[in-house]
């Protein structure tokens, strides 16, 4: 048996699902005709209190649909320098829509400093900066450990650009577990923003797919711009049908998530070999490093201990710099989280054998 916490992209559908997927009713969607993926997209629209939704193939895909929908080419985005899209998208912005990414640091919890974020928003009045025409938020932030920015601070970041000009697109790739960690309804969380993404493919456990949402004439422009990146699919609907399942049923276990996560990281956190503030785990994503006494491990010692905890049969995955990241999910329960955690025990034993060992049994 593997026990995989390298994402919660790896989940498998449930069988609801799969008996959803099966019985779907179809149609052509680039044609508007496919009745499952149009329930689908009023399903999202209604979640998150918006007026219209688009199911595209992708996280990836819906966050560069709406830069590409919101900002004019030779225009900036402000996005934070641990984003997802500054990080992990091919500079997608860039390349396809000449889109200026202006980095700002993010805070230890995903958010932004009201004043350097203020200070980095241009307008044309310089003709030496591109004037800013977007800002990006991430909820939850995956590199910042999966912390969910309040419903307060959505609500003073948005406000803040909105002042001056700029639309605002949520990266909500997690936003349904910003909500359950928050006990926050995620329409009220979203309010504010422009345009959200959010990837039933997560830890929803949908096999494919995102649902980008915003106004209907955002929207339909962005139905353009989906199309102009191949995202235009045709019977779709197999694959929306599950998606319909996870918004459904799946959204209030995320709770079980998160708890398992914490477990891990107070497990982690009692192991001498692990750098972790285990407090700070608030959803389902935990992220720490290895040390060896006061001197935390580089890269190529915590690739190591992947390999060795891979033949141990738990999986995690490397976040780079000496970063490792673990996520719970769907099919992951209580005791996967006991014995991967000793199976961690072993594999820091066996590599760092002078240290001190944790009180795991």
């Amino acid at each position: 048996m593997v026990i995989d916490l390298r994402s919660d992209t790896v989940t498998q559908p449930t069988p609801a699902m799969r008996e959803a997927m099966y019985h779907a009713e179809v149609g052509d969607d680039v044609y508007g005709e496919d009745p499952t993926v149009n329930r689908l997209q009023e399903l999202a629209a209604q979640r998150l209190g918006k007026e219209a939704a688009l199911f595209v193939t992708s996280g990836t895909m819906g966050n560069t649909t709406a830069m590409l929908t919101h900002v004019p080419r030779g225009a900036a985005a402000i996005v934070g320098d641990q984003a997802h899209i500054y990080r992990y998208e091919g500079g997608g912005a860039a390349r396809l829509g000449g889109i200026q990414l202006w980095v700002v640091p993010n805070q230890p919890d995903g958010g932004f400093d009201q004043e350097q974020l203020a200070a980095a928003i241009t307008d044309e009045s310089d003709e030496h900066t591109p004037p800013t025409a977007l800002l990006c938020l991430e909820n939850t932030h995956n590199r910042c450990g999966g912390r969910a920015l309040s419903l307060e601070q959505m609500t003073a970041l948005c406000g803040l650009a909105h002042a001056r000009g700029l639309k605002v697109h949520v990266d909500g790739a997690r936003i349904f577990n910003a909500a359950v960690a928050l006990g926050v309804p995620v329409s009220q969380l979203v309010a504010e923003a422009d345009s959200v993404m959010f990837c039933p493919s997560k830890g929803l456990s949908a096999p494919v797919g995102s649902l980008l949402v915003g106004s209907r004439d955002f929207i339909e422009r962005a139905r353009w711009v989906r199309k102009v990146l191949g995202g235009g699919l045709r019977q779709a609907g197999i694959l929306a049908a599950a998606g319909i399942v996870a918004l459904e049923q799946m959204v209030e276990r995320l709770a079980e998530d998160h708890a398992h996560a914490r477990l891990l990281a107070e497990g982690l956190a009692d192991l001498p070999q692990v750098k972790l503030d285990a407090q700070r785990v608030q959803t389902n994503i935990v992220i720490f490093r290895l040390q060896d006494g006061e001197r935390v491990l580089p890269e190529e010692r915590c690739a190591e201990f992947l390999v060795r905890l891979k033949d141990e049969g738990v999986l995690l995955s490397s976040m780079g710099n000496g970063l490792l990241r673990a996520v719970s999910h769907y099919g992951i329960e209580r005791p996967h989280i006991e014995m991967a955690l000793l199976a961690i025990k072993r594999t820091l034993e066996a590599m760092l054998p002078r240290t001190r060992v944790g009180r795991l049994s």
